[in-house]
């Protein structure tokens, strides 16, 4: 049953997670805008969702969450939710500048806040498919 439930919340989960780390990313070249010789830099979305979700499955049917290493022999063996995708094992790729500036910094204020925006909304839209999804399942499992 809890399989059945991780598997429905899991494309969720997935997007949600990288709506975050992508909002990470543009905050940094919105925060770097005034950086000489920073580089703005941007996850392409479509394509680490894809991989994060096949992943996702991948760990889900082996069951090898991340594994922590252990000091001692007497410690408990640490596992955590495989998270591949996450924004550690991300490819973020640069941006390719309109107009190039003098000091080598190549962040697009313009672009950037549109795409902050832009992200904001499908993260809360995210958000709210998820929700409709749990009142929906909680609704069936409700007695009438």
């Amino acid at each position: 049953m809890i399989d059945k439930l991780e598997s429905a919340f899991n494309h969720h989960q997935q997007a949600l997670s990288l709506r975050h780390a992508r909002h990470e990313v543009l905050a940094a070249n919105i925060a770097n805008a005034d950086t000489p010789n920073y580089k703005a830099r941007d996850i392409d979305f479509g394509s680490e969702y894809k991989k994060a979700v096949e992943n996702s499955e991948r760990s889900q049917g082996s069951r090898d969450g991340l594994a922590l290493d252990r000091t001692s022999a007497r410690h408990l063996p640490g596992e955590g939710p495989a998270l591949k995708g996450g924004a550690g094992n991300m490819d973020l790729l640069y941006r390719i500048p309109d107009q190039p500036s003098l000091d080598g910094n190549t962040v697009d204020m313009d672009r950037e806040r549109s795409q902050f925006a832009d992200n904001a909304v499908r993260y809360r839209a995210a958000l709210s498919m998820l929700n409709s999804r749990i009142q929906g399942l909680k609704n069936a499992m409700q007695p009438e």
